[in-house]
């Protein structure tokens, strides 16, 4: 590979915080509230104009459409999200759950207010670029924008960056999924001009349910419990599609969910285009699944508008702004959490949070209709190699049926908020993640409203 030389330069510290959270999805957006609510100094950096992550910049806006009557959920910042957005109205209900979808639009300025009112520092439109660590110590992270090129310093840091950026690129130990077993890549999209009362007729006259999630090129692992569940699945247009050649027959992948339909005609997080092999680390595939995504979509809408009763007027309302990624690096953390943990109700000295025991990806979907449900350690946060980092979100440490749980939003965000309180009691107490009191962390942590056993 060719290479140029670049001239060495001083860059300017243009803030300097005690905790700074990079990303602001709804692992780090819970985190960034969690520390501030503790009274400590908190940045929440994020490269796009809004806060809110796979909510506000992907589209996928089933928070807990995993709850049903008997789970026991999580609590805490992230039930607070659902229950902010609906009373703001930036919610709809859920058609497959006792949950609402959430208005990834609107929720844009919810996480704003949030913010304002839990005092953090935003600052938006900025991309971290580099990590500033000196031995094995993170001191900050450099930062580029419009401004030009800028360094942030913080006494810890929390990667909330989804693809352990961070962590990676601070030398800390990662890994990632062979390619080639990478859970697929999203371009989510919503249509408007939807005929409602059309639309659920025909949804009522041949309901879908989860065991109609086999079928093309994919098999479904389930307990059996899940197979006779109603799901918003779509999959009868794009057969018919492919049959009459609006759709090439090689894309069978072309069937998924949908989301939430409002009494305007809005037929939202439309779920339905499965991209293989895109790693989300690397700029060419992502350039690929973005535009590839995008014409995929274009042939869904025309299935859709064709061969669905109630859409024959409709047609696309927006796609996410980014392509929604399920699977890209995980840390080696002090504790990799498991399969069992997850299958098997996992329990935890040093829990944070907990998640009911919901599983949904590598072909597997385990609804959490029993009221089990496992914990989450502290120590799945915590890299090895690096310190005054803890890494929270899609990226901690695990095998694949444990990522498959724990990548979740709803997760993501009770990791956060305990990514975060631990930030908090760190600062206070002078001490930093590898020797944090995980007792204080948790009494914390149960007045901030979470449940931890």
């Amino acid at each position: 590979m060719k290479t140029i030389s670049e001239a060495s330069r001083e860059t300017p510290i243009i803030h300097e915080t005690d905790v700074l959270v990079v990303g602001s999805g709804p692992g780090g957006l819970a985190a960034a509230l969690a520390a501030a609510r503790e009274g400590v100094a908190t940045t929440l950096l994020e490269r796009y104009g809004c806060f809110g992550g796979n909510i506000t910049q992907v589209g996928v806006e089933g928070f807990a459409w995993y709850r049903h009557e008997h789970t026991v959920d999580s609590e805490g910042i992230g039930i607070e999200f659902e229950e902010r957005a609906k009373s703001m109205g930036a919610a709809t209900p859920e058609p497959q759950s006792d949950s609402h979808a959430i208005d990834g639009e609107a929720f844009k300025y919810v996480a704003d207010v949030l913010v304002q009112e839990a005092g953090v520092t935003p600052m938006l439109h900025r991309a971290m670029v580099a990590p500033i660590v000196e031995g094995t110590t993170i001191k900050g992270v450099i930062v580029e924008s419009k401004s030009g090129r800028e360094a942030i310093l913080a006494k810890l840091i929390i990667d909330a960056t989804g693809d352990a950026d961070i962590a990676y690129r601070a030398g800390a130990e990662v890994y990632k999924t062979p390619k080639e077993e990478m859970m697929a890549a999203s371009v989510m999209f919503s249509m408007n001009g939807v005929n409602k009362q059309k639309f659920i007729e025909d949804v009522k006259a041949d309901p879908h349910t989860y065991a109609d999630w086999a079928g093309g090129e994919w098999t479904i692992e389930t307990t059996g419990k899940e197979d006779e569940m109603f799901s918003p699945f779509l999959r009868k247009p794009f057969e018919r599609a492919r049959a009459e050649g609006l759709i090439p027959e090689n894309l069978n992948t072309i069937a998924g969910t949908w989301g939430a339909i409002s009494e305007q005609g809005d037929l939202t997080y439309l779920n339905l285009v499965h991209l293989a092999e895109i790693d989300g680390t690397n700029a060419d595939d992502l350039t690929r699944g973005e535009m590839e995504g995008r014409r995929q979509a274009m042939l869904a809408i025309d299935a859709i508008k064709k061969y669905n009763p109630g859409c024959e007027m409709a047609k696309l309302r927006n796609f996410g702004l980014t392509l929604g990624i399920r699977d890209t690096r995980k840390i080696n953390a002090h504790y990799n959490m498991t399969s069992r943990d997850v299958r098997e109700q996992g329990r935890f000295e040093d829990s944070i949070g907990i998640f009911p025991e919901f599983i949904d990806g590598y072909g597997i979907l385990i609804l959490p209709t029993t009221g089990r449900y496992f914990q989450l350690p502290y120590r799945a946060m915590l890299p090895k190699g690096i310190k005054n980092l803890l890494v929270t979100g899609r990226s901690i440490g695990g095998d694949k049926d444990s990522h498959a749980a724990v990548r979740n939003m709803m997760c993501c965000a009770v990791n956060g908020q305990g990514a975060g309180v631990a930030a908090a009691v760190s600062i206070k107490d002078g001490s930093d993640f590898e020797t944090v009191d995980i007792r204080s962390v948790q009494r914390r942590l149960i007045a901030q409203g979470a449940r931890i056993h």
